[in-house]
């Protein structure tokens, strides 16, 4: 068989891809805790539950790191000190967005994203009462009645002033304040710290905080308590085109209140999504594109998801950045579907990519909303999936983080990770056909044919061998050992095998994106693609930061398991990994890779 979609160093070429044959299969198948709250005088104190034994009076956070020896920072906290983050009052503590923004000279939205300020305080968060339950429908299978509805309520959004906090701006605004260093951690303790609600497990609650009241405040806009947001469902060949209400500029004369004139326009008419993008435009079918794109979605959910932290990503607590002191790690969907629609649908025109291709613009993109309603809705179909590993995080810095947003009466609210769990809760839902199987959960990458791969010639280099960090100037390949070999059915279903490409510090100003190859072992003049087994997944990024420096620090996780399985390499005792780098990682720093077995919690 002849695999030649993306070969490591070429570009997509159409006599390639008409000798490309796809094959896909089904897939059968509390510890002692320490809080943070605001003494007075604002001095924030470590105040200790009442019902553990051990008496410690109240100190200041740092103080305590102190008093013990200086042996620990805020980078390595111990887990019972550790505290979650905690958004501030944002309409008294905030700044303007100066990080994340390459050319800030070219910049077409304003960087002063904080939020109007009514006087008011942050109240706890309290449950809808009502008994509907809002139905987040397909954006390219709406009624006339729903578009109407949807471009009414967006448009009554726009008539806001722009210092109204339910108005289009300051809706857009949000994005900007909570992913380019608007807040601090000051009530956690680190108010020199930066909150960055991107790369790390704070990324699926978050942002389905921000669409849960840009959702109720378009229906009370236009006075609908059954108001529901459409979601942009790419996961499914008849839903990959950007949905056509997003399209025309105006609609019997009068302007689309849908249309963002900064998109990139060779993307926008009746063109299918690239679920992979990595800035350039690959010369193949839609029919490839579409097989591509369902492997993509199967691999985020399933192969590279496996896991707690593999999907939501890495743990972030009070006291953490991005700078290299702790070990952020970035989950799958994000770091995939999420971001390759980020910049595919932004302008490659502009300096910055706006509106969608940069983080602190994203917002002012009606498009946003609905890509990251179905981004939300891979969180609950992940969960749905119930297999083995798929179980959202318990640990209490997780559970307990917060963020403050205008609810949709004007009052100040603070929200817990916790509270966002159970969409029951929350009244509202999506409109899927519960008997349909999903494309993409039959799209596991076909398994390789041994006529087609060479033995391995053993020649590359081992990890102990290459001197870490590595610049990703140049495509880097290299051998890892493995815990272990042919493992068992009973010991697949205990651990998953993971690949873990660890302290990876890039210019978190541009777009970047390199892929990840295991155990490529075609022949001369066949290639590896995105659609076949030897393809791990991708690192991706969109511009943003936390800090002053333009650099930031992550970690990307890839299941092995079924990809040694497709592969015909489970009996090896070293991985062939190899990293191709794409756009964006002249400067890229590869810190480790190694291989790791992680248990498998189950429900």
């Amino acid at each position: 068989m002849s695999s030649s979609l993306l070969p490591l160093t070429s570009s997509f070429n159409t006599q390639s891809i008409s000798q490309r044959t796809f094959k896909t299969r089904t897939n059968q198948t509390q510890g002692f805790r320490v809080s943070c709250n605001n003494a007075p005088n604002d001095n924030k104190k470590l105040i200790l539950p009442d019902s553990q034994e051990l008496i410690v009076p109240n100190v200041d956070r740092r103080n305590l790191l102190v008093g013990l020896g200086g042996l620990y920072t805020a980078a390595n906290l111990p887990a019972a000190l550790a505290t979650p983050i905690t958004a501030p009052d944002i309409t008294s503590i905030c700044k303007d967005a100066s990080v994340g923004i390459k050319h800030p000279e070219a910049a077409i939205r304003t960087r002063k994203c904080c939020p109007p300020s009514l006087g008011k305080t942050v109240k706890p968060f309290v449950f809808p009462t009502e008994k509907t339950v809002r139905m987040r429908w397909p954006a390219h299978n709406g009624t006339k009645e729903q578009l109407e509805k949807y471009r009414a309520a967006i448009q009554a959004m726009r008539d806001l002033p722009d210092d109204h906090p339910h108005s289009f701006v300051s809706q857009a605004k949000i994005h900007c304040a909570y992913c380019n260093g608007g807040y601090t951690q000051v009530d956690s303790g680190f108010p020199e710290i930066d909150i960055q609600i991107h790369n790390s497990w704070l990324f699926f609650p978050f942002h389905r905080w921000y669409l849960y009241f840009y959702e109720r405040i378009l229906g009370k806009l236009i006075n609908d308590p059954t108001f529901a947001l459409p979601y942009w469902k790419w996961d499914v060949p008849a839903g990959m085109p950007i949905p056509e209400m997003f399209v025309p500029e105006t609609i019997n004369g009068k302007p689309n209140s849908l249309y963002d004139v900064n998109r990139n326009a060779n993307h926008i008419k009746e063109r299918i999504v690239d679920l992979d993008f990595d800035s350039k435009d690959k010369n193949i079918s839609d029919e490839v594109q579409i097989a591509c794109n369902l492997s993509t979605v199967y691999r985020d959910l399933i192969r590279n998801g496996a896991d707690t932290i593999s999907f939501f990503g890495g743990e972030y607590v009070a006291g953490d950045s991005f700078d290299g002191k702790s070990d952020p790690a970035v989950g799958s969907v994000e770091s995939g579907c999420h971001t390759a629609v980020h910049k595919w649908v932004g302008d490659s025109n502009k300096l910055n990519k706006e509106d969608m291709g940069n983080f602190y613009s994203a917002g002012y993109d009606p498009a946003f909303y609905i890509h990251h309603s179905n981004v939300d809705r891979m969180w609950k179909l992940w969960k749905d999936l119930r297999l083995p590993g798929h179980v959202e995080p318990t640990d209490p810095d997780w559970l307990n983080a917060s963020y403050v947003f205008y609810d949709e009466n004007e009052e100040l609210v603070r929200v817990y990770n916790k509270d966002c769990v159970d969409l029951e809760k929350l009244k509202y839902n999506y409109v899927d056909n519960l008997r349909e199987v999903f494309p993409w959960r039959n799209s596991r990458p076909g398994k390789r044919s041994k006529s087609s791969q060479v033995e391995s010639t053993g020649d590359v280099k081992t990890v102990d061998q290459i001197k870490f960090p590595v610049r990703l100037n140049k495509i880097l390949k290299v051998r890892v050992k493995r815990p272990t070999v042919n493992r068992s059915e009973e010991d697949k279903e205990k651990a998953n095998e993971v690949l873990l490409i660890k302290g990876i510090k890039y210019d978190s100003g541009n777009f970047v994106k390199f892929d990840v190859f295991v155990n490529d072992k075609l022949k001369d003049g066949e290639v590896t693609t995105p659609c076949d087994p030897e393809y791990a997944g991708g690192f991706a990024q969109i511009p943003h930061n936390d800090m002053k420096s333009m650099f930031m620090t992550s970690s990307a996780r890839f299941g092995l398991n079924e990809l040694l399985e497709d592969s015909n390499t489970e009996g090896e005792e070293y991985a062939t990994v190899t990293l191709v780098p794409r756009t964006g990682c002249e400067e890229l720093i590869v810190g480790q890779i190694k291989i790791e077995l992680v248990p498998i919690h189950r429900i």
